[in-house]
């Protein structure tokens, strides 16, 4: 199952992602933003408890979120997404996986992991700017399910539907969340229209 968030504050930012003129610093700075925005629809169905808050007034009854929430961004490029979503739950645990792709094979080849323990109310949003392939976000998603994790999102900027489609024949009840679905995957394993690089336009390694 996925999820494209079409709000119209999302799409005009994704807009200016897109333009190949946008310098790193707009880039990163809007990367973080667009995430807030898809991880606010993503994360709609935490679980809560009732509490009482005292108020400058009265007793009132309010709610606190009882998911651990874990994110994990897959290095480099999801780095950029993690302030967005610590900004939304400042006490979700991090995670990293350090993915990258073969150029040849298009391969995703894991060179780094670090995980917190997981609990049994554990939630994990794996975060990533751009699902293409898919075979990232999988040998993520295979590694937190070694680790112990049994409940996992996916939350992205861009994606096409090569991607979605690996994903959930692997994992088909891990949802996606992407401010967009893009058409396609090119010769070279790019999205199309996309983004270009991601990881290249955020830290300006060009």
């Amino acid at each position: 199952m996925y999820v494209e968030i079409k709000h119209p504050c999302v799409q005009h930012k994704l807009g200016i992602l897109r333009n190949k003129h946008t310098e790193h610093k707009q880039f990163r700075e809007l990367a973080t933003e667009v995430t807030m925005f898809v991880c606010y629809e993503a994360l709609k169905h935490l679980e809560v408890k009732e509490i009482m808050v005292e108020t400058p007034l009265c007793q009132t009854l309010c709610y606190k979120i009882t998911d651990d929430v874990l994110v994990v961004p897959i290095l480099r490029a999801g780095i950029s997404m993690l302030d967005g979503i610590l900004s939304i739950v400042p006490t979700a645990r991090v995670g990293f996986v350090g993915v990258y792709r073969d150029q040849k094979t298009k391969k995703p080849i894991e060179y780094y992991k670090k995980f917190p323990e997981a609990t049994d109310n554990t939630l994990c949003i794996v975060v990533d700017p751009m699902l293409a392939t898919g075979g990232s976000i999988v040998a993520t998603l295979d590694l937190l399910k070694k680790h112990g994790l049994k409940r996992a999102i996916v939350v992205c900027i861009v994606t096409c539907p090569e991607g979605i489609s690996v994903v959930e024949q692997a994992y088909p009840n891990v949802p996606i969340y992407a401010a967009s679905v893009d058409k396609r995957l090119d010769e070279n394993k790019y999205i199309v229209p996309g983004l270009g690089d991601a990881g290249d336009r955020l830290y300006g390694t060009l």
